[in-house]
């Protein structure tokens, strides 16, 4: 396990077992968040994402209160996986951490309520899993453009850019910040998810 550079957010390293069948990995274990962010994520809601190369998701975050934690890898295919503060009042506000995640790399991300997150497809086809702690609510549900200059992501450039209509459309941080769109700091647990 590894803090990110933003707070909240941890890297965990998955440990495969291989034989002449394959391989198997655990993803996820309660005990192992626990004891890395201090308490469990509930799981309400366990989501799949097939996207083609070049294409980015994100950054989305869910309007808190109640927020939604993730946990988040890549079981085919690669992805660079972006965690973004995106929490007005905190310190680290528009600080950002990448991780590649895929087979290859067997790591996972957990990413506290509140915090932005962004993925783009590095192979040809990604499968990426989600565990969320909150159930998808469309009306909570929030993007920051990906491209905003001040956050600065570092997009490959080798692998296209393909958004979704309301990606393209999204505001930057600062225009989410005045539109009164982004999660308050001071409202969140700085370090963990929510157990509730």
């Amino acid at each position: 396990m590894r803090p990110l550079a933003v707070p909240g957010a941890w890297e965990f390293t998955l440990r495969p077992h291989h034989d002449e069948r394959g391989t198997f990995a655990e993803w996820y274990s309660p005990e192992t968040v626990a004891d890395a962010a201090g308490a469990p994520m509930p799981v309400a809601l366990a989501g799949v994402s097939v996207s083609r190369k070049g294409v980015i998701r994100g950054v989305h975050f869910v309007r808190t209160p109640p927020g939604q934690a993730r946990y988040v890898t890549c079981v085919a295919g690669e992805v660079l996986d972006f965690t973004v503060d995106v929490r007005e009042g905190s310190p680290t506000f528009g600080r950002w951490d990448a991780v590649r995640l895929g087979p290859d790399h067997w790591r996972a991300v957990l990413l506290s309520e509140g915090l932005g997150h962004a993925f783009v497809a590095l192979s040809d086809r990604a499968t990426v899993l989600y565990l969320c702690s909150a159930p998808y609510r469309p009306s909570l549900e929030h993007t920051v453009h990906p491209f905003d200059p001040d956050l600065a992501l570092p997009w490959p450039t080798d692998a296209g850019r393909t958004l979704s209509e309301r990606d393209s459309a999204a505001p930057t941080l600062r225009e989410a910040a005045r539109l009164g769109l982004l999660p308050r700091y001071p409202d969140l647990p700085p370090t963990r998810p929510t157990t509730s």
